[in-house]
């Protein structure tokens, strides 16, 4: 594995919190915070019309209220963070960071506008792999583990459904301007899929599901969505990354930790023929990630690990079938509990 040059890790690491000034500084209305069970999140009160809009900002935190105590400060300095983000870009590619390809780029730049990670959506699969090199301070591979024409963006559906905010404009809309056509389903009239003529490129809405693998209603993303198992420790506790593309784009991927340990269950969940080319996938990018982590994040691998195991027979067995074709992945993991 190849390391990251420790100017490449901090130059990253500022272009995150650069982007995450953005995100807040770019949202117009006075913060309001709204207690929602036992949970509490930030949105911006905003009048249009006749009626309050509240536009949602995030969960309620240290770091999201220093933020907000600095929204102003925050407001006037934008177009100095504009170029010290295009600056930080051009050093992390000088330094061989991996940027996004134009195509993937457009379009999480597109749905980043609209809110769709601000609302909770979460990039998952093998985009999410690709932009783990400055979370992680390591060179990705190059090759068939990293090789993806897909975007697959999921959510939770509770949270979809208690933010009472949504994508401006729609990511139908979104997906029209950027030559998406939405593919036909089995259920009418509910679309979770969308695809690029000419590109191949294809975007997909998931979310968890526990027991039936049915459609869902996304209604912050204003989609629907594909439910699937175990989907729901993948994307529990997420995390911002930023994506190589222009200045910069501030997105959200499960913790990696998570995505490894969920591969594992997956590569057993994949059938016969073609899902044995992917199951071969997430071993690979399974055993990749968990040597970098064994290393550097033993803790956080080790309770993702047996945070899966306690949930169930069902689990454990999933895993354990990956674990025997993966003998040394399977040494690491056993390791942490020395």
């Amino acid at each position: 594995m190849t390391p990251l040059s420790s100017i490449a890790m901090s130059a990253y690491t500022d272009l995150v919190r650069l982007l995450k000034d953005d995100a807040l500084s770019g949202v117009e209305g006075k913060p309001t915070l709204k207690e929602r069970g036992d949970k509490a999140y930030w949105y911006a009160a905003r009048r249009v019309g006749t009626e309050m809009r509240f536009i949602y900002i995030g969960e309620d935190s240290d770091e999201t209220r220093a933020r907000i105590d600095r929204i102003e400060e925050l407001r006037a300095t934008a177009k100095d963070r504009q170029a010290e983000r295009s600056r930080l870009v051009r050093l992390l590619r000088a330094e061989g960071m991996t940027p996004i390809d134009r195509a993937t780029g457009s379009i999480l730049s597109a749905m980043a506008a609209a809110g769709t990670f601000r609302l909770g959506g979460t990039i998952v699969g093998t985009n999410a792999f690709r932009l783990y090199e400055g979370e992680l301070g390591i060179r990705l591979p190059i090759g068939g583990m990293a090789n993806t024409g897909d975007i697959d963006i999921a959510q939770f559906e509770k949270l979809s459904v208690a933010l009472q905010d949504q994508v401006d404009p729609g990511l139908a809309e979104t997906f029209s301007a950027l030559k998406f056509d939405p593919l036909p389903a089995l259920d009418q009239g509910r679309t979770w899929r969308w695809a690029q003529g000419g590109s191949g490129q294809l975007v997909e809405f998931l979310t968890p599901a526990f027991g039936d693998e049915t459609i869902r209603d996304l209604p912050a993303l204003g989609v629907n969505a594909q439910g699937l198992n175990y989907l729901n420790f993948l994307i529990a506790e997420p995390i911002h990354a930023a994506a190589i593309y222009r200045s910069g784009v501030l997105v959200q991927v499960p913790r990696p930790e998570r995505y490894a340990v969920h591969k594992l269950i997956i590569a057993d969940r994949r059938r016969d023929g073609a899902g044995s080319l992917k199951s071969a996938k997430d071993r690979e990018q399974a055993a990749f990630l968990i040597e970098a982590m064994a290393e550097d994040r033993p803790d956080d691998l080790a309770r993702a690990y047996a945070t899966a195991m306690e949930v169930g027979p069902r689990w454990r067995e999933h895993i354990g079938n990956s674990l025997k074709r993966m003998p040394d992945t399977r040494g690491m993991l056993d390791s942490l509990g020395a």
